[in-house]
C-alpha cells in the first residue's frame, strides 16, 4: 500500500514523527486485516485451531492501539500541531480506535467458529456460502479505506462510503433468510444463531470501515462528515460543502 508524503516542517524530525505514526496506524491495519481474513478462513472451515490464534493474537492489536495513542498524546504535547497537523492526528486517534474494535469483531467471528465447528450436523451449507460473500465485500471494504487513508483521498474515501449501504443490505437478507432457516427447522437454531452473530460481527465492521472513511474527509477537508447524508460527504470531499 502506498502512502503519500505529509508535508514540510522546519523541524525535519516532526516530519518524521508523523510518517512514522501513520505509518504504524497502517501496520495496525495490516494486522486487523490478517485478523480478519484468518477468523472468517476459520469460521468456513471449520478450523478450530486458527480460530484459536485469532484470539490469542488479539493482544496485539490491542497494543498497538495503546502504543499508537500514547505517540499522538506526546506529539499533542511536545509539538503543539495546528491546522491539518492537528486533524491529522485527531484522525488517527479516532482511526485506531475504529481498527480496534474491528479487531475485537474479527476475535468473535473466531469464537463463533469455534462453537459452530462444535456444533452436531452438517446443514447450513448455503448460509456459509452467504456469509462468504458477505465477508468477501466487507474484506474489500476494510482494505480501501485502508487506503484512502494511505493515500489521503477524500474522493476515494466517499466511494467506499458507499458500499456500507450495499453491505447492511445483504445483512438484512441473510438474516431474513437464517431466521426463515431456523423456524422450518428448529434443530438448527444453534448453529444458525452462531451464524447469525457472525454476520452481525461482518457488518459492525462494514460501519467501522466506513468511520475511517470519514476520517479521511475530517483529516483533508476539515470538515465532520459524521451522521450526514453520502451526497453531502461527496460534497464536502469534492469542496462543494
Amino acid at each position: 500500500m502506498e502512502t503519500t508524503s505529509i508535508g514540510h516542517h522546519i523541524s525535519q524530525q516532526f516530519n518524521v514523527e508523523l510518517e512514522e505514526i501513520r505509518n504504524r496506524v497502517l501496520s495496525m491495519g495490516g494486522k486487523v486485516e490478517e485478523q480478519l481474513a484468518n477468523a472468517v478462513t476459520a469460521m468456513l472451515e471449520g478450523d478450530t485451531a486458527q480460530a484459536g490464534q485469532v484470539v490469542q493474537n488479539d493482544y496485539q492489536v490491542n497494543a498497538m492501539e495503546v502504543m499508537i495513542d500514547e505517540e499522538c498524546s506526546r506529539i499533542l504535547a511536545r509539538r503543539q500541531p495546528a491546522a491539518f497537523d492537528l486533524r491529522l492526528i485527531v484522525a488517527i486517534i479516532k482511526t485506531i480506535t475504529d481498527l480496534e474494535r474491528i479487531g475485537d469483531q474479527a476475535e468473535r467471528i473466531a469464537r463463533m467458529a469455534t462453537e459452530l465447528a462444535e456444533c452436531s450436523g452438517s446443514g447450513g451449507s448455503n448460509q456459509c456460502l452467504e456469509l462468504e460473500h458477505l465477508a468477501q465485500h466487507v474484506k474489500h471494504m476494510l482494505h480501501s479505506s485502508l487506503d484512502a487513508f494511505a493515500r489521503m483521498d477524500p474522493e476515494a474515501a466517499v466511494e467506499v462510503a458507499r458500499l456500507d449501504d450495499r453491505i447492511d443490505k445483504e445483512y438484512e437478507s441473510m438474516m431474513r433468510q437464517l431466521i426463515t432457516f431456523m423456524m422450518e427447522d428448529p434443530r438448527t437454531i444453534t448453529r444458525t444463531l452462531h451464524l447469525m452473530w457472525a454476520a452481525r460481527a461482518l457488518e459492525r465492521i462494514g460501519d467501522h470501515a466506513k468511520n475511517i472513511c470519514e476520517y479521511v474527509i475530517y483529516m483533508v477537508k476539515g470538515k465532520d462528515v459524521r451522521h450526514t447524508s453520502i451526497e453531502q460527504m461527496e460534497a464536502e470531499a469534492r469542496g462543494e460543502g
